[in-house]
């Protein structure tokens, strides 16, 4: 009787109860090899994406007619074809210094990226998209004389960082009405922008307005002084206005008669002329129409604020909203009203 029950919990076992315990087996094993497989395909997804993030960076954009233009070098008139972003590189460590915060640089870049798409649709020079004359289109400086003028052990570290700053803007335009603006830019605003028709005449564009700018005092470009003696004075006018009559004992014979919305000066007054303050700058050299004329025993100062035409971006003024964490797009947005930032 006893082998008979002994028997049959055998046959129980073998039957049911060591199916079911193998099956259970079977599943958790299973599971546990779904999950690490699962794991390991997460693994190697991240893994892809960050790859492809990578790639992103280094894999040329399709800009289609403009993947490569034609660039006239001014002083030999050979004309180049180069490879866009690698131009921008070249222009962006020539017009902005490479000790600017990051998020500066990436606004130079797209500035000087949208500069440039504008200069091809609109050229002036002929068989060429732009020129390396910053007097005329903007500057360009070769890799090779850049490099030279920094320190031996930044160059690689601040040509790299150039590098990014264009890559990481890849294919960005400013654009007003979906076409890419007239992006015109300068080193210092001292605190305002500039329109402009008060700088080069005929008429503003909607986008180009005056805008205030905080914090561009702690640059050097800021403040500048030009001194003349009354004789040189008078001779750097004489060039274009022979007849030029001066009395420094009158004080209504050098004096500012009236200022653009920005605080510039529009015409000023020596003697029996009166001239625009974008022809003053020019005929005694100054660094911008914003200033202010002292007499001073036989001298004539001229106290400067800002650096450029004034018109667009300024450059320390973008790096200045960079310091105080501005994205590249915000800091575009400011100066230049009303735009959107497209891809190309």
């Amino acid at each position: 009787m006893k082998k008979a029950l002994l028997y049959f919990l055998a046959f129980l076992f073998i039957c049911f109860l060591l199916p079911a315990f193998l099956t259970k087996k079977s599943v958790k094993t299973n599971l546990a090899i779904q999950n690490e497989n699962k794991q390991e395909n997460q693994k190697g997804t991240l893994s892809e994406n960050e790859q492809d993030d990578s790639k992103k960076i280094e894999e040329e954009y399709d800009y289609k007619t403009y993947s490569k233009i034609k660039l006239l070098h001014k002083k030999t008139n050979e004309i180049e074809e180069v490879n866009l972003d690698d131009y921008l590189c070249n222009v962006v460590s020539a017009e902005m210094p490479v000790d600017f915060e990051n998020e500066a640089l990436k606004a130079q870049a797209i500035v000087a990226r949208t500069y440039t798409i504008y200069k091809a649709k609109n050229p002036k020079h002929e068989n060429s998209d732009i020129c390396d004359d910053s007097t005329c289109c903007q500057a360009w400086i070769s890799k090779e004389d850049r490099l030279l003028k920094w320190p031996e052990d930044k160059r690689e570290n601040n040509w790299k960082k150039i590098q990014e700053a264009v890559k990481e803007t890849k294919g960005k335009i400013i654009t007003y009405n979906n076409e890419p603006i007239n992006a015109f830019f300068h080193s210092n605003s001292g605190g305002t922008t500039e329109v402009p028709a008060n700088v080069w005449g005929g008429s503003n564009y909607p986008y180009l307005q005056v805008v205030q700018t905080s914090g561009e005092e702690g640059y050097s470009q800021y403040a500048s002084e030009v001194e003349f003696t009354n004789e040189e004075l008078i001779n750097k006018l004489k060039v274009k206005y022979k007849d030029i009559k001066i009395d420094f004992n009158k004080e209504e014979d050098i004096k500012i008669l009236e200022y653009t919305n920005s605080n510039r000066v529009k015409t000023i007054k020596f003697g029996n002329h009166e001239i625009a303050g974008v022809e003053a700058r020019t005929v005694f050299g100054l660094k911008s129409t914003n200033f202010e004329i002292i007499k001073e025993q036989g001298k004539i100062k001229f106290y400067v604020k800002g650096y450029g035409h004034g018109v667009g971006m300024s450059q320390t003024g973008a790096d200045t909203m960079a310091k105080e964490g501005k994205t590249c797009e915000e800091i575009i947005k400011h100066f230049y009203v009303g735009v959107s930032i497209e891809n190309l």
